[in-house]
């Protein structure tokens, strides 16, 4: 049996990592993941909000992301758009969550679990946003698990989409 991952606040030397992680788990690889976040805009989140990793030695194996409002409005999103219209609650400091990836090989052990629970732990009283594609029942399952409920649903691109609210005791 292996000690779990050690669960971390982010750093500038997990970018490669985080990359990797991404591209692996990108729709096109059969992944879930349907951004995929250059090196660049990795390095200005990780110098404007919270970023989490789960690594093994040097390796991530796991990372929840989480981009503020600010960010956003220089890259905007369609689907994020959707996603904070459909919400509607929107705070001044409300960040929004997600991605989030676990490897193949640690899937299963709650490790997105403890990604949420390191970043709620990091991120007291701050509300965050996110959405779950309807044909992601894995992801739409372990976020139901970390105690986060369906707070509206849009369409978008021939999907349906659920957006969850929540925020850090």
């Amino acid at each position: 049996m292996h000690l779990p991952p050690i669960i971390r606040k982010a750093l500038p030397a997990d970018i490669p990592g985080i990359l990797s992680l991404q591209k692996a788990n990108q729709q096109s690889q059969g992944g879930k993941l349907s951004a995929e976040l250059p090196a660049e805009r990795l390095a200005e989140m990780l110098s404007d909000t919270t970023q989490i990793v789960a690594c093994r030695g040097e390796q991530v194996v796991g990372f929840l992301l989480t981009t503020s409002q600010a960010i956003n409005r220089r890259y905007p999103a369609p689907v994020l758009e959707k996603t904070i219209e459909a919400f509607g609650a929107i705070e001044p400091d409300t960040y929004i969550y997600g991605p989030v990836c676990v490897s193949a090989s640690e899937r299963g052990q709650g490790l997105a679990q403890r990604l949420f629970q390191r970043l709620l732990e990091l991120e007291p009283g701050r509300q965050g946003v996110l959405f779950i594609r309807d044909d992601n029942p894995a992801s739409l399952s372990a976020h139901r698990k970390m105690g986060m409920a369906s707070v509206a649903q849009f369409h978008f691109k021939g999907g349906l989409f659920h957006v969850f609210a929540y925020r850090a005791a």
